[in-house]
């Protein structure tokens, strides 16, 4: 592997942080939102997208493309969020292969309440820790690397807190 450009020591250091960093981060608000609401964060982001589409509404197709997961994932989520009433779906009429997924009144009402805990933690964990001028390299970092992920700015919609 004469051709591997390997990572040197501030680069691996980097890498190895960034990695921690971002665990820990989805951790932490995982189990914020766990603790406060019921909710993991997982099912906290489908109720943010669902809150902020057209008539909040999304094929299932559609969610899982916002929240970058598979069908089936996104099926077992969406289950049980209709279990608890959070969620309705049912199929487009006049297309019965296509399943609309609705963020029911209940689901709404949970989601406002869960909301002010989870950006505090957002803010505790993340804003706080780092300056004005860091958030903006982070914003610009973050979308470079969106750059490199997602080239042709392909993938739908942008990513559910």
């Amino acid at each position: 592997m004469a051709d591997t450009r390997w990572l040197d020591e501030d680069e691996q250091r980097t890498w190895r942080t960034f990695l921690r960093a971002v665990h820990l981060l989805d951790s932490a608000l995982d189990r914020q939102l766990r603790r406060d609401s019921g909710l993991p964060h997982a099912y906290y982001q489908a109720l943010v997208a669902l809150s902020e589409a057209p008539e909040r509404a999304l094929t299932m197709t559609e969610l899982a493309g916002l929240l970058r997961s598979s069908p089936s994932r996104l099926s077992h989520a969406v289950a049980r969020l209709e279990e608890d009433g959070l969620v309705r779906r049912f199929k487009r009429p006049g297309d019965r292969r296509t399943t609309i997924v609705s963020l029911t009144p209940e689901g709404m009402e949970v989601l406002r309440e869960a909301a002010p805990g989870h950006v505090e933690e957002v803010r505790r964990v993340l804003f706080d820790t780092i300056s004005r001028e860091q958030a903006d390299r982070l914003r610009e970092i973050s979308e470079a690397m969106l750059g490199a992920l997602d080239p042709g700015g392909e993938a739908p919609g942008r990513p559910a807190s």
